[in-house]
């Protein structure tokens, strides 16, 4: 067989197979499965490109198989460590790299109250009050989480900087993207959620216990 015919032979298996793999991946509704198709996709059709001269094909594959690959041990490190937080504790230092940097300054305002709402936040540096309850939030704490479970997706509070810090901000639509992929996330925020309530529960219960006038027993009449 020349290579002309072998070059024709193992274009039409490369494209006969990536079809198979389109159409699985169609059918599939989580992420890491696609990732895997789509690696494997990659694969196939740089093999295929090869022989058949193909170097658009070749060039494309090439760049999207590091990228395919890189996603899916992203969303593999994802998995373990959500797995890893629902047993222990609910450290967010695992979504950094899906969050975005901000600094802010003392007086700053990130958000409202009452304003729309499309992200939230977690605290790695500096002070910061929730200005309605008067609820100051420690490094580490994750706030504007409950503007996406509001109805409306508002804010419930008002977010002020007291000493500048920074912040990592995460939107509301890759919280779902993630949700989505890994249902577990989903578990994870149930708890990360009930735990901030409750959290909020008691500061003020206690705040309004601090702020309350002590009744004075009434002189008994001689």
């Amino acid at each position: 067989m020349d290579t002309s015919h072998l070059a024709e032979h193992a274009g039409a298996a490369g494209s006969f197979f990536a079809s198979i793999f389109v159409v699985a991946t169609l059918s599939m509704r989580t992420m890491i499965p696609l990732r895997v198709f789509a690696i494997l996709t990659n694969i196939i059709l740089i093999a295929t490109a090869v022989p058949t001269h193909n170097y658009a094909t070749l060039i494309l594959h090439a760049v999207l198989l590091p990228v395919n690959t890189y996603r899916l041990h992203q969303m593999l490190q994802l998995v373990r460590n959500v797995k890893k937080s629902v047993n222990s504790d609910l450290s967010m230092d695992w979504l950094r790299p899906f969050t975005t940097e901000r600094k802010c300054t003392a007086g700053e305002v990130l958000f409202y109250k009452d304003e729309k709402a499309d992200s939230m936040f977690y605290i790695v540096s500096g002070r910061f009050r929730l200005v309605e309850s008067g609820i100051e939030l420690p490094v580490g704490a994750l706030v504007g989480e409950f503007g996406m479970l509001s109805p409306s997706n508002t804010r419930t509070q008002t977010l002020e900087c007291v000493e500048t810090g920074m912040v990592l901000s995460v939107t509301y639509d890759q919280v779902e993207q993630l949700y989505v992929q890994n249902p577990a996330f989903g578990f994870y925020l149930l708890r990360l959620f009930s735990a901030r309530l409750f959290e909020n529960i008691s500061t003020l219960e206690q705040r309004l216990a601090q702020h309350a006038t002590p009744q004075v027993a009434e002189p008994k009449p001689a």
